[in-house]
């Protein structure tokens, strides 16, 4: 066997392993750089909550979300490791979501947010307390989160329990009674109401009351009549997926050009009023369209 021959096949083994790697590592980085952005198609994270300074810009981003969860079209965004440490040091979510302990409407998933997206309270009925509404007071006030939403739901069974204990006389127990009150407002108001779905009728009561009493607290009403910040109350429909925006705030300033009817809070949308399949007065054209428009008068 020749000596030397030794040398050279060693020489042409190691090419080939140089070749051999190169080329894995040309194929490593195809992938990792795919038409997507992403390793393996997935969008790369994006930055915190960009364009999303204003109450426009973050109910549009919400709506969006909620198109892709009703088409089923969902981008999972803001939920993988590299989000995670960009947001572990701080945040600035771009609205705040308060919305019932239903297990079918967590706003993550209806909104397709994630990590570092949105601040969300969780109550029975969306109940609110002192307690509730400093946290809904927190976003808002110590990082300008520029919207906050109370989301109620069909067939909410908080307001179902709630609706029949007032409506019967009959305190529900333990805890549930300090729920129970904190909706009779909402109750009262669906009785003046009167039609048919009473449950129903509650459930948008107590959206709308919460709404106008956040957006008029002494503490979110200046940043309302600023301009900063815009306070909506939506209903979530369990059938459909679909958030329907039933009222919602903003400056005096930029108010729509349309009259207000007689009796309206300054700042306040009111789309005329349509008959629901439920049977109760819904604002007309505030389902989520193709188009999903940013309701009129909202500061962009």
């Amino acid at each position: 066997m020749d000596s030397a021959g030794v040398p050279r096949r060693t020489a042409l083994l190691a090419g080939g392993l140089a070749a051999f790697a190169v080329g894995t590592l040309s194929a490593c980085t195809a992938t990792a750089t795919s038409p997507a952005g992403g390793v393996g198609g997935r969008p790369e994270p994006a930055a915190p909550n960009p364009a999303t300074s204003t109450p426009a810009a973050a109910y549009a981003r919400l709506m969006e979300g909620n198109r892709r969860w009703v088409d089923g079209s969902l981008q999972h965004p803001d939920r993988d490791p590299t989000r995670r440490q960009l947001v572990a040091q701080s945040q600035t979510p771009f609205a705040v979501v308060l919305s019932c302990i239903d297990s079918r409407v967590a706003p993550e998933l209806l909104f397709d947010t994630g990590l570092g997206d949105i601040y969300v309270l969780r109550t029975g009925g969306q109940a609110v307390d002192p307690v509730v509404t400093g946290s809904v007071e927190y976003g808002p006030m110590t990082s300008a989160t520029p919207l906050v939403l109370v989301l109620g739901h069909q067939r909410c069974g908080a307001i179902d329990a709630a609706y029949k204990a007032a409506r019967d006389g009959k305190p529900l127990p333990g805890n549930l009674e300090a729920l129970a009150k904190a909706l009779r407002p909402a109750y009262e108001q669906a009785v003046k109401e009167g039609g048919p779905d009473p449950v129903d009728r509650m459930v948008r009561a107590q959206v709308r009351l919460t709404a106008d009493a956040l957006r008029t607290n002494a503490d979110l009403a200046p940043l309302v009549r600023k301009g900063t910040l815009a306070v909506a109350g939506g209903y979530y429909s369990l059938d459909t997926g679909r958030v329907e925006i039933l009222t919602g705030a903003l400056p005096a300033a930029t108010a729509s050009t349309t009259p207000e009817p007689s009796g309206t809070p300054a700042g306040t949308l009111t789309p005329s009023a349509s008959t629901s399949p439920g049977g109760s007065a819904t604002p007309s054209g505030t389902g989520l369209p193709t188009e999903n428009p940013v309701p009129t008068g909202l500061p962009s």
